[in-house]
Order: C-alpha cells, then structure tokens, then sequence
C-alpha cells in the first residue's frame, strides 16, 4: 500500500518524511512534517552530503501550496456560458478522449498537439509521458518551454562539435565567466556553473579556494555583486562583446595551442571573423571600459580549467544563438574540456551509460526534426518550436493544429507574442489544461485538469541528475495522500491513449494499458536502461556515490573529428552583427525611437508565475515590478509605485515602476511570465503584467531554432499615474 492509499488517522501525531522539493528544478532535499495526512512544515536536511540543508524561501511554502483554497481539487468543464463546472476525472477523461478521436479521424496525429511548460519540469514522469503519447499517436506536434527559453542549448552545440567526455566541471574550476544568469536567485545554472545545491556556500567555498569570477549582466545582480570582474554591457550586445573577448584571446595567443592544433578545424577563419570586433570599436558599442573587456580575456584564458556559459537573459535577446556559439567556441579554443582520466561532476544515473570519451563529435545539421508549417523552421531533438505553435493552431491547411493539452504550463503570460496566443487559444477545437489553479490559460480552456502537487507523487530528480555537482541519487516516494479527485501527468496521457487505442512507448517497454500502472512503475519504465537502475535509485536517497564518478576515457585511436569554431552561418551573422551598429536593428527599430531596453529577470520568490497566491510569497511583491535606475526615474519624475507604460514596436504594458541601483541606465528590468488575460492590465498592482505583449514572433526569430526576441527589447517609457506624494 502506497501513502496515497492510506486513510488519514487523526491521531494528531506529527510524522516526518524525507523528500525532496519540486518548486524549481534545484531538488532540494526536505524534511516534510505530516500531521493527520497533511504536511504542516518543510525544512532542509543538515545531514544531506550534498546540500547541507540548504532550502530557498519557495519550497518551505509548499504546505500552504498543497492546501490553498484556491488549489483545484476536481476538474473542471466549460459551459456554454462560459463558466465553469465540476466533473469527475473518469467523465473528463472519456470526453476528452472521444474529442480527440474525433479531430484524429478528421484531421490526422498531427492536429494533436501537446505543450510542457516549466511545472512540468518538476515531475519526472510528464516529459517521457507526453512524449510516448505523440509516439504512440505519431503525432509530432509535441512542444516544451525549451524552445522559448534556450533553444540554442540544444542546437549551438550541433554546430560546434559535442566534446563526449564534456566541459570543465564547477567543482574544480579556476575560473567562471557567466553571461547574463543568476544562481543565487534562479537556483539553476549551465552545465560546469554554479547550481543551485547551496549556492551561496558554494560560490563561498570556491572563491576561498582561489576561483575568479567573470559576470557579463547589465544589472549588478547578487551574482555580479560578487563577481571580480563584472561587465555591464547594454543589453543585446552580448554577441559584440563575446567576440571583442575572442578577439583579444586569439590575437594575444592566450588559446589552449596544442589543443586547437589537434581538434579545431578553422581557428584562423574565426579569428579573420572576430578581426573587426577592435577593442575601442566593442567598448563603445557596449559601453564597458576597454581595460575591463582586456582584464577578462586574461583573467578567463590564464586559468587552467573553468567554463563560459549562458543564461536566460541572453538565451532571449537578439542574436542568442550566436551568443551561445561564441560562449562555446570560448571553452573550446581554450581546451577546457575533460581530458583523459579527468572525472566527471555529475553521475548522470537516470541516463543510459554511453561512453565519455575525450574526443570529438563532428558538428551536424542542428535543426533535423519534422518541418513546422511556416518562417521555414524545423523541429529540434524530437520537439516541435513552441514559437510557431500559435501560427500552426491560426494558420489554415494540412496539418493544422486543432487540439492542445497543456501541462505545467501558462502560455498565455508566457509564449511571444500575448495578443497572438489567446487568438490561438480561442480558436483549438479542443484545449485542455492541466494545473492545479485557475491561471490565465485555463480561462480559455474547454477542460481543465486537477493534478497531483509533489508531496503526492513518487519521483527522481531527473533534470539535476546531470547537474548535480557530484555523483548524487534521491527518490521519493509519495508523502502525503493525494487531495480530491486529482490525476499524476502521465496518469492525463495513459488515460487518453487508452481511449485511443494508443500506446504509451517508453525505453522500458509499452506502458500497460489493461490495469493503470504506479507511479513507481512509470519509473521503472521511463528510465529503464539507465546507468543506476531504478531500484538501487530507490535504496540511495541522499547519497553520493564517490566510487561511481565518471572518469573521461581516451579518445578512439581513429578519431578524426574536429570541432567547426566557424561555420557559414556563423560567420554570416558574425558580420551582420557587425554591420547593424546596435541590437535594436536585429528588429528594424530605430534606436532613437525606443531609447531603453527591457530585459528579463528572475524573482526569488516566485518561479515564473508560480507562487505569488502564497501568502508569505504573495506579502513579498504581488507585481512584477519595472526596476529602472534611480536616474532615469528622477529624469521621468518618476517615484516607487508610480504607474508606467511601456511601448515597444509591437504592443504595450503598463507595469509599477520601482528605483534599483543594480540596473545600469536606460534599462528596464522585469520578471516575465507574470500577469493575467486582460491587455489592458487594469490588475497590474495585484498581479502584475505579461512581458510577452511586447514581442513579436517573426520580427528578429533565430532562422535556426526560432527563438524570439524577448529580452533587450526595444521599448520608450511613459508616465500613466504618479501616486500621492
């Protein structure tokens, strides 16, 4: 019998589980005290080798989060009227399903559409179950919240090379260059960055021993405020100065020489490439001091191990793929890779065991998925572009988009392009989301879903797993009983697909399709034939596995491969950089005519828009407020609390305006993923405005993966409302 079968006794008796939290994607080992089947307080554990007890503000609420009123504890269907009214799971589940089998039988697989958003990150079943769905149906229209956050993660690597045996790790780093991310805040970091796992005695502990650190944000952010070197450039211009950093590096000679003679194929046309990017030509463009573009070059390539990477707010500005390809071919021309007999951080046990090489993998085409139906794109490592997947509902012929299941996710706040998704979401014949509050989507929806929060679910930490900053395994079992008539994720799709006809394919086999299998069985089955298996996951909570640890091996004797530093494309865009003097004209804007940048944040209270209905949460900031420099305000005669629009080429919000010494002039600094259906955000004190009206999906997209731009957008502020004063 599982906790979720057991009756609550009311003995009143406080009873402590260990599990780990699912607020972020850090899975942060937890202590959860249950009285009476209901958690009542989350803390760390002091005892775990890994984290030391390390919790952030988010997942200590998570008892007010599993029984908050205005938690969904039923599913729902919409009227006629448009109102809402409660319906049994089982009688969902057979609407839904006869709706599908419908528009299959009309439209074909690929009518059917599913998005994951970031929530469905933290469950560790509703990836591979919503993918085994689309396999079964042969539907590819499958689309995350990858493809609008960084994308060019999962292409710019194709481009380069893979290195098998992977890049530095953290642990051991000399130095850290991190171009526009925030750990300390967004617990979570590229790979050989600084995670989430007690970040803050992390970076302590590293610095002690002699690490440096290099920040590129144009807010001196709480990891910047530590930074030896922090680079505030104008926002966009991160391409600019990755290559002026290059440019120094190579001209210099301070590359790793014996390593690019073995295993780069096309130094000296990078370096022709970048030869344009002179030092005073960068400085003036991204408005740094020469000599602090000069000191971080040196700084970065005099160590002997230590990585460049990336983080959201470049992953969303112009040019990001270029950004992330030059953040790379930094860590490649200066060979900071594992080399034979190096081990590895993490112990990547929920994956399979596949050979760690210290050799090349030759670059390759990055985009090789099916096509989408417009701007030309493809689908990418077996996801369609979530970019597109507005057009594809509106956009009329074969293949077009009639049915959406969105999982842990809120694309109407957090897609590009707001007034462009509600016109899609008004128009699916079926849309169907899952997420336990009412949210801005589920207004749209024709069913909403009640899932299972994380006390109540058996998982892994499946996306650290390959994070982690040692060889390290957790599981949890479910700690609490489920609340209400609530579904798992993957429960939604087995559902589905039974009525189907479908199959759930998972790497251990078909899901069963007779009899509804466990969570615990969907474990066993997602992540059959990784290299730890499940039940000796299951018995290693909180353990780190020294005798484990990955050790790179030697290259293949036959070898030949090189990483490519400077493909066509790339250099193509190198000099388009070039040419446009300023990132606003990566969009066709006139600089002059929206003179300040919106760039994107996080809020460590909250994940996105998770969180701001909690109340000691919610008593930190119900608005995602537009943090401007103290200067620009006096010169707008602006004061904290003021009302603000903001106006770009495409759309407009109105936001509350709040002074922030960290972020440069002529930036405006906002969280996204905040806000409600409304355009005309007259709840903008209460629950703050969608960044995503602002942009545009095909004005300035990556022709690769793409990506919008939707940060350093260009924007010109106004005054609406000035308080009492």
């Amino acid at each position: 019998m599982t906790i979720a079968d057991e009756r609550p006794t009311q003995s009143g008796e406080v009873h402590t589980h260990h599990s780990f939290c699912r607020f972020c994607h850090a899975s942060c080992p937890i202590e959860v005290d249950v009285v009476d089947g209901r958690a009542v307080a989350v803390r760390g554990v002091a005892e775990d080798p890994l984290f030391a007890g390390y919790t952030c503000i988010k997942g200590r609420q998570i008892p007010e989060q599993m029984t908050h009123p205005g938690r969904l504890r039923t599913s729902l269907r919409r009227r006629s009227d448009g109102t809402f009214e409660e319906i049994s799971s089982e009688d969902a589940m057979d609407s839904i399903g006869a709706e599908l089998r419908r528009i299959l039988h009309a439209h074909g697989p690929r009518a059917i559409a599913s998005y994951t958003g970031t929530g469905g990150y933290q469950n560790s079943l509703a990836i591979p179950a919503a993918r085994a769905f689309h396999q079964g149906l042969k539907s590819p229209s499958f689309y995350t919240s990858v493809t609008i956050d960084q994308p060019a993660k999962a292409t710019a690597p194709f481009r380069v090379g893979i290195w098998e045996a992977g890049y530095n790790n953290f642990s051991d780093a000399e130095v850290l260059l991190a171009i526009g991310y925030n750990p300390l805040v967004s617990s979570f970091g590229p790979v050989g960055g600084l995670q989430g796992t007690n970040p803050y005695v992390a970076l302590r502990e590293a610095q002690r021993r002699g690490m440096k650190l290099i920040v590129i944000d144009p807010r001196r952010t709480e990891f910047a405020a530590r930074a030896d070197i922090h680079l505030a450039p104008r926002p966009g211009e991160d391409p600019t100065l990755m290559a002026g950093i290059l440019k120094v590096v190579i001209d210099e000679g301070l590359f790793d020489h014996e390593f690019c003679e073995r295993w780069v194929g096309d130094l000296a046309r990078l370096a022709e490439a970048v030869s344009a990017f002179d030092l005073d030509y960068v400085a003036r463009r991204c408005d740094v001091p020469a000599d602090d573009i000069v000191a971080a070059a040196r700084m970065f390539a005099a160590a002997r191990k230590g990585t460049s990477g990336t983080g959201t707010g470049p992953s969303m500005a112009p040019h990001s793929s270029l950004t992330e390809h030059l953040s790379i071919v930094l860590n490649t021309i200066c060979g900071r890779v594992n080399r034979e007999g190096d081990t590895l951080e993490s112990g990547y046990f929920l994956y399979p065991d596949t050979p760690k090489r210290a050799q090349v993998h030759a670059a390759r085409p990055p985009a090789t998925g099916a096509p989408q139906r417009v701007r030309n794109l493809r689908g990418i490592r077996g996801e369609m572009l979530t970019t597109a997947l507005s057009e594809e509902i509106l956009t009329p012929g074969d293949g077009r988009v009639r049915a959406l299941i969105v999982s842990g996710g809120n694309p109407v706040v957090a897609w590009p392009d707001q007034e462009l998704t509600i016109r899609a979401m008004k128009d699916l014949e079926l849309l169907v989301v899952i997420d336990h509050r009412m949210s801005a989507t589920a207004e749209f929806a024709h069913y909403v879903i009640a899932p299972t929060l994380s006390l109540e679910r058996a998982d892994v930490p499946h996306l650290m797993d390959r994070w982690f900053s040692a060889p390290y395994t957790n599981y949890t079992e479910a700690v609490t009983p489920r609340v209400g008539d609530v579904m798992n994720e993957w429960e939604v799709f087995w559902e589905l697909a039974r009525r189907l006809n479908s199959t759930l394919p998972l790497p251990g086999g078909d899901a069963p399709m007779d009899v509804r299998p466990t969570d615990d069985e969907m474990l066993d089955l997602a992540y059959a034939g990784s290299r730890m298996p499940m039940e000796e996951v299951r018995r290693n909570r909180m353990t780190v596995h020294p005798d484990k640890r990955l050790v790179a091996q030697a290259a293949d004797p036959e070898c030949t491969a090189r990483f490519t530093v400077a493909p066509d494309d790339i250099i193509e865009e190198i000099g388009r950089v070039r040419s446009e003097g300023d990132s606003a004209a990566a969009l066709g804007v006139d600089p002059a005519d929206y003179p300040f940048r919106l760039v994107s944040r996080r809020l460590k209270h909250v994940l996105n828009s998770f969180g701001s209905e909690l109340s000691v949460l919610g008593a930190k900031g119900s608005t995602n407020p537009a943090y401007m420099n103290p200067d620009d305000m006096e010169l707008l005669d602006l004061a904290d609390g003021d009302l603000i629009e903001i106006t770009s080429p495409r759309s407009s919000i109105r936001a509350v305006a709040e002074s922030a010494e960290d972020v440069r002039r002529g930036v405006v600094s906002m969280a996204h993923s905040w806000g409600g259906s409304s355009l005309t955000d007259e709840k903008v004190r209460d629950i703050g405005t969608p960044t995503n009206r602002l942009v545009s999906v095909d004005r300035g997209h990556d022709t690769v993966n793409g990506m919008v731009v939707q940060s350093a957008i260009p924007v010109r502020v106004s005054v609406l409302e000035r308080i009492n004063r």
